[in-house]
């Protein structure tokens, strides 16, 4: 059996546009390797992590990851795994604004996983060497202070940012020319906006967005009506709804509220590692 501890920390007013918030996550996983699945949510994260290591199954291969790497918006599961210790300090992105942050570029690559060289990577050696003395709140101050720094260079796109919120607002059920009307932009600029900031349409997000919401809401609340789900969030019926869900899941709304229902205690534990809030 293992402990998992989870923490999340504000951000600075400066970086709401960009940065949902900072979190640090603890499993310990024991002497086998284990399987953590992460479904997809209307995020990017940039991930450092320590201990004994974190890899991703692509293909049905285990392959190592770097520290930091960057999990951009997913369109499926993705799956990973740990043994022994994993502490994981997180950057929870806005996809639209993730490779803006950093100044990289957004192209996509085939599990989600972006590897990348910026010196964002030195604070590996310093936040390492406060982990090991346990000093989780000094390590989270320094990510927020390189953040800080990061953004007094770096230019923000008021088209993003307002469709961003736009979205937000709405939970991602939101056509894209509200959306556009909400950024004060037509469709195309917004549209070409969004794929050379985060690689993925504004369907593509505002749909993760959706499913996201959803699939909290029966995590928390099984017995929830799916067809009033599929009402308030604007699908065209309960059908659609249950293609999308199982579309970014790998199942339907209706098992996925049975199991959580029947199995909340063990998907707590190994169900999403990186907590979504």
């Amino acid at each position: 059996m293992f402990s998992n501890i989870h923490q999340e920390f504000e951000v600075p007013e400066d970086l709401r546009d960009a940065i949902r918030c900072f979190w640090y996550n603890r499993r310990d996983y024991g002497e086998a390797l284990s399987e953590f699945t992460v479904l997809p949510d209307g995020y990017a994260e940039i991930i450092f992590h320590f201990g004994n290591g974190c890899r991703i199954s692509h293909h049905g291969i285990l392959q190592d990851l770097p520290s930091p790497f960057i999990m951009g918006l997913l369109n499926q599961p993705a799956f990973f795994h740990a043994q022994k210790q994993l502490e994981i300090i997180g950057i929870r992105c806005f996809p639209w604004a993730v490779f803006d942050v950093l100044g990289l570029s957004s192209e996509k690559t085939e599990n989600g996983i972006h590897t990348f060289e910026h010196p964002l990577a030195k604070l590996q050696t310093v936040l390492s060497a406060l982990m090991i003395q346990g000093k989780i709140q000094e390590a989270v101050a320094e990510v927020k202070h390189y953040f800080l720094k990061l953004h007094t260079i770096s230019k923000e796109d008021t088209v993003l940012s307002k469709a961003g919120s736009a979205m937000r607002k709405n939970n991602g059920a939101i056509p894209v020319n509200k959306v556009a009307d909400s950024a004060h932009t037509t469709v195309r600029t917004l549209e070409r906006k969004f794929k050379q900031s985060s690689g993925h349409t504004v369907k593509d997000v505002s749909s993760v967005m959706r499913f996201e919401q959803i699939r909290n809401r029966l995590w928390h609340t099984p017995e929830t009506s799916i067809a009033e789900l599929a009402q308030e969030f604007g699908y065209a019926d309960q059908s659609h709804l249950s293609r999308e869900f199982k579309r970014y899941s790998g199942t339907t709304p209706a098992v996925f509220a049975r199991e959580s229902k029947k199995r909340k205690q063990i998907f707590s534990n190994d169900f999403v590692a990186f907590v979504q809030a």
